[in-house]
């Protein structure tokens, strides 16, 4: 099934960034806002200690999960917002090369965000997305 979730690219803005600048989703989408993504397994332990990019796989397969569960894909979800416990750029870049890869080339708008802290102990990545679909 194609997916509501129309993405928006511009001429006028950068091409540098790897994402759509907008996106939209027709007045009858029902919306799905998840809440944030955890690097958590099913017995709720932090997965990954020190390492961003298996706690950003973590979240993707946790965020997959609520995805299907709320009868939606990853290719309708219409933003995200990746957070970072990190003050080092390289640190952000190796969660967000995760999460680029499981978009594919369904890149919709999101922000990378370095954060000081995250709630669950030893977590370094954490992502919030809201997605789009037609019943």
């Amino acid at each position: 099934m194609a997916s509501t979730v129309t993405l928006i690219r511009s001429a006028a803005l950068s091409n540098v960034a790897q994402y759509a600048y907008a996106a939209t989703a027709p007045a009858d989408a029902r919306l799905i806002f998840l809440a944030g993504s955890c690097p958590l397994d099913t017995a709720g332990a932090t997965v990954g200690h020190g390492d961003y990019a298996a706690q950003a796989e973590q979240c993707i397969k946790n965020m997959t999960t609520a995805l299907q569960d709320a009868g939606a894909t990853i290719e309708d979800v219409i933003s995200t917002r990746v957070l970072v416990a990190s003050t080092d750029r390289d640190d952000l870049v190796r969660a967000w090369e995760v999460v680029r890869r499981a978009f594919g080339t369904h890149d919709v708008p999101s922000t990378l965000l370095g954060v000081t802290v995250l709630g669950y102990e030893h977590q370094l990545v954490e992502i919030e997305a809201v997605a789009a679909v037609r019943d």
